[in-house]
């Protein structure tokens, strides 16, 4: 019996691979749009002592500039996380930076195509706490540019202690 069940699991595989084999060519997937349109989000910045900032931003994925890392894309593309340009929690924060007058600043690492954010509105962790980023109430697996945000995700930058 286990003989005539692994007989049947390999003539199905072998059909399988056959039909997969000889699928047309013009099966092919169409290109997709662009994903990269502005996004309305929710942000907020809470540091040591409280709120920092709190506002809905529009942001869509962007070339970034900060003093100590330079100017980089920021845009989801970021160490092949996406296909194709999206908006991200780091856009977003240097928008609101932007359009409400603010600072951030942060360090670019090659090595993780990636802003590491060091210091919001002249908060730092002066290398006792980092800038936790979270979406949705969960901390984002990936960097700030990496990571691809919908329309009305709530995004959080807090400061946290080591």
């Amino acid at each position: 019996m286990h003989l005539t069940s692994a007989r049947r699991t390999l003539v199905v595989t072998a059909a399988l691979g056959l039909a997969l084999a000889s699928a047309p060519a013009a099966a092919q997937p169409q290109a997709t749009a662009s994903t990269n349109a502005p996004v309305k989000v929710s942000l907020t910045v809470k540091g040591p002592d409280g709120r920092l900032f709190k506002g809905k931003i529009k942001t869509k994925g962007h070339d970034v500039t900060t003093a100590t890392g330079g100017t980089h894309r920021c845009d989801g593309t970021n160490g092949g996380a996406n296909p194709s340009a999206v908006p991200t929690p780091t856009a977003a924060l240097d928008d609101a930076a932007r359009k409400r007058h603010f600072t951030w600043d942060g360090t670019w690492y090659a090595s993780f195509d990636d802003f590491s954010v060091d210091t919001i509105k002249n908060v730092s962790g002066g290398g006792v706490a980092y800038w936790n980023i979270a979406v949705n109430g969960t901390s984002i697996p990936v960097g700030g540019c990496q990571f691809k945000l919908s329309a009305g995700d709530k995004v959080a930058f807090t400061w946290t202690a080591f």
